[in-house]
């Protein structure tokens, strides 16, 4: 097993932060809303967070990374970088030093619904109060009135957050917030997110991150429609949409017989 998710941040006190009616979605989170029922119910901590030194012994015997979940996540917008959101990740936040001094690795996950604007200083406070631990963020979605096209939304998000320095993209599927995705979900939600993950690596691994871009663009200018459903992030789906329109159907429909690259040829800069 390479990780397992825990919700360790989920506490009696931060649990109270997230019902005490000041947020719009309350728990969303279904390990977040397990661990607060299996509290009440018991009228005990989480033992997760009492029994973490425990936890620790057995993750390093049999050599697992902990995922420390968000159990508190904002499941809207308005609830974005609250209270209850902040004051979990600050808790794992200190048990990511207590499984470093474990000999366990750790990362953390973050939100969930955020305003755009949001996004980057999320991912800059998380890596300051959980001392550069791993981000992986699910989405984040940035907008509350996209069913069908959460994929979309989460990717924007994604990219934000990849480009602000977080690690890994949890994907959304289009059937986020209405059912199980299908098959064909899933497909379009793991291109989405990975077209936002590239986008970040574009930003920050400069000229190597955009190195495919430039083979694409180089592809495209000699107007090789193999090497460019290759270099597709999706090629079955970049060859299914492509319409040839004249020239030998070297060019597409978009343009026709009077395609910029047959018109002008290609340029000099590209011809390598």
């Amino acid at each position: 097993m390479d990780f397992i998710t825990v919700h360790c941040g989920v506490t009696r006190e931060t649990a109270k932060l997230a019902t005490n009616g000041t947020r719009l979605t309350g728990v969303v989170s279904r390990g977040g809303a397990f661990t607060i029922c299996w509290m009440r119910a018991n009228d005990r901590e989480n033992p997760l967070y009492e029994r973490f030194d425990e936890l620790l012994s057995i993750c390093r015997e049999h050599d697992v990374t902990l995922s420390l979940g968000d159990g508190l996540r904002p499941g809207c917008l308005a609830d974005g970088s609250d209270r209850a959101q902040l004051e979990e990740t600050a808790i794992l936040g200190e048990l990511v030093l207590r499984a470093r001094s474990a000999g366990v690795q750790a990362m953390v996950e973050g939100p969930g619904h955020l305003p755009l604007d949001q996004v980057a200083p999320n991912v800059i406070l998380q890596k300051r109060l959980c001392h550069g631990a791993p981000f992986y963020v699910l989405g984040p979605i940035v907008t509350d009135v996209a069913p069908g096209y959460d994929h979309i939304s989460g990717a924007i998000g994604g990219a934000v957050a990849g480009m602000a320095g977080a690690d890994f993209l949890c994907y959304v599927t289009p059937a986020e917030h209405l059912g199980l995705p299908s098959a064909e979900d899933v497909r379009e939600g793991v291109a989405a997110a990975r077209i936002a993950a590239h986008a970040a690596d574009v930003v920050r691994l400069g000229a190597r991150g955009r190195e495919w871009d430039d083979k694409m663009a180089r592809a495209r200018a000699a107007l090789d429609w193999d090497q460019q459903f290759r270099l597709s992030i999706d090629p079955e789906r970049a060859r299914s949409r492509h319409h040839p329109g004249g020239e030998g159907d070297r060019a597409c429909s978009m343009c026709g017989p009077y395609c910029v690259f047959s018109l002008l040829g290609t340029p000099a800069a590209d011809r390598r």
